[in-house]
This record gives C-alpha cells, sequence and structure tokens, in this order.
C-alpha cells in the first residue's frame, strides 16, 4: 500500500486523540485514551481505533528532511541550496522550511538596487510548493529535491 503525505499515521491520530483529552478535560468532560482513540479513528473514516491501527503507517515520510540538497526558486530567481530546518505546521498540510542558498539570491531584480539573501525560510506544501503567492500570482518559493 502506498502512503502519501495526506496519510494521516497512527501517530498523528494518537497525538489527536491526547489533544482531544485535554480538550474534553478543560470542558469537564474527562474521556479515557482509549474513548478519545475510538473517537480520532471514527473521525478519520475507520470502524475504530484497532481497524485505523492495522491500516496505517507508524509514521507517513516527510518530502523534505534537513541535510537535503534542493534546487528551485525563490520570488522567481533559481536558486540551489541545502535544507537546514524543517517544522511540519497545519495539520500535516505545510512545512516551514530554511534553505542556505549556495550562492545569495537577489530579491529585487529590475530595481535600482539590490537585496541578496542567502538563507530564507518559507512555507510549502508537500509538493513544494509555497501557498503565498507574489502580486503577479507566482508562487514565493518552489522547491525541488535535487
Amino acid at each position: 500500500m502506498n502512503f502519501s503525505p495526506d496519510t494521516p499515521s497512527v501517530s498523528t491520530l494518537k497525538s489527536e486523540a491526547r489533544a482531544l483529552r485535554e480538550e474534553r478535560a478543560g470542558a469537564g468532560r474527562a474521556i479515557s485514551h482509549g474513548a478519545a482513540l475510538e473517537e480520532v479513528a471514527r473521525a478519520h473514516g475507520y470502524r475504530d481505533w484497532n481497524t485505523a491501527r492495522a491500516a496505517l503507517p507508524d509514521r507517513v515520510a516527510v518530502p523534505f528532511q534537513v541535510g537535503a540538497r534542493v534546487r528551485g526558486y525563490y520570488l522567481e530567481q533559481p536558486f540551489r541550496g541545502l535544507i537546514i530546518g524543517v517544522q511540519l505546521v497545519s495539520g500535516m498540510q505545510y512545512f516551514t522550511v530554511t534553505v542556505q542558498f549556495d550562492e545569495p539570491v537577489d530579491v529585487t531584480p529590475g530595481f535600482m538596487f539590490s537585496a541578496h539573501r542567502q538563507r530564507v525560510t518559507a512555507t510549502v506544501d508537500a509538493r513544494g510548493v509555497s501557498p503565498a503567492l507574489r502580486g503577479n500570482g507566482q508562487p514565493q518559493m518552489r522547491l525541488m529535491r535535487e
């Protein structure tokens, strides 16, 4: 069976169950960990926790990892570099990546001055495309593995 970054993992469901328990306890309606696991499994479309546990991987591999060589476009300027930081955000849909460029990138081409960046942090989806767009509709970053 193939899994994508959109596939929840067992560890993700367990984290959601812990969060559900904390939320319910804060509201004065405490539930057991087992009940939270069952509820989270049903919310993801599984009959029960055991079915979800059998069907899902323990963890889902992230598409970008620290130390990976990458290439792409930042503010439409080509670059090559090294990923020096990755953080999973927004419910496993986006990643905040920090890239150290091999050569500084001029982020203001065509203007009367230059502004070079050696390191940037951007949010990208599993395909490496930034959801944030520039004024012309192009993504702020497009990231690809080398």
